[in-house]
């Protein structure tokens, strides 16, 4: 799983995920991409599950690009603690995502592979997505 080597700060506050992306909007390394059409958190354990059903799809054939990295820390606290006595501790790591980002690349394979390995990775997500090429 993917989460940073060292953060500036341990916890982060939540923050919006507002308007649309202006950087990595388009596919710029690959030939197709999977782009998020609505904005959302994307954990690592998410990115993972994609990179995963991606990889399995290909089988040695082509190239992957992950276009996001998870570096925000998702806090929670513990069951049955009674409110009030601070923030949670870092349950885990994920990247927030504006609606338009291109999650993923790939290329170096046929179009209907890298559209049915791209729905099987968007499956893994928890937002909306769909298949862009270049």
């Amino acid at each position: 799983m993917l989460f940073p080597k060292k953060v500036k700060h341990r916890k982060h506050r939540k923050g919006k995920i507002k308007g649309i992306a202006k950087k990595g909007s388009f596919v710029n390394f690959g030939s197709y991409g999977l782009r998020v059409e609505g904005p959302g958190y994307v954990s690592s354990r998410q990115i993972e599950a994609s990179r995963r059903a991606i990889i399995r799809y290909l089988r040695k054939g082509g190239k992957m690009w992950i276009r996001i990295f998870p570096d925000k820390p998702i806090t929670k606290k513990g069951q049955e603690v009674p409110m009030g006595g601070g923030k949670g501790n870092v349950d885990h790591y994920a990247a927030p995502v504006k609606k338009g980002r291109v999650v993923f690349e790939i290329d170096g394979i046929p179009e209907e592979k890298a559209r049915e390995a791209l729905r099987k990775a968007g499956d893994k997500l928890a937002l909306k997505s769909k298949f862009v090429k270049k």
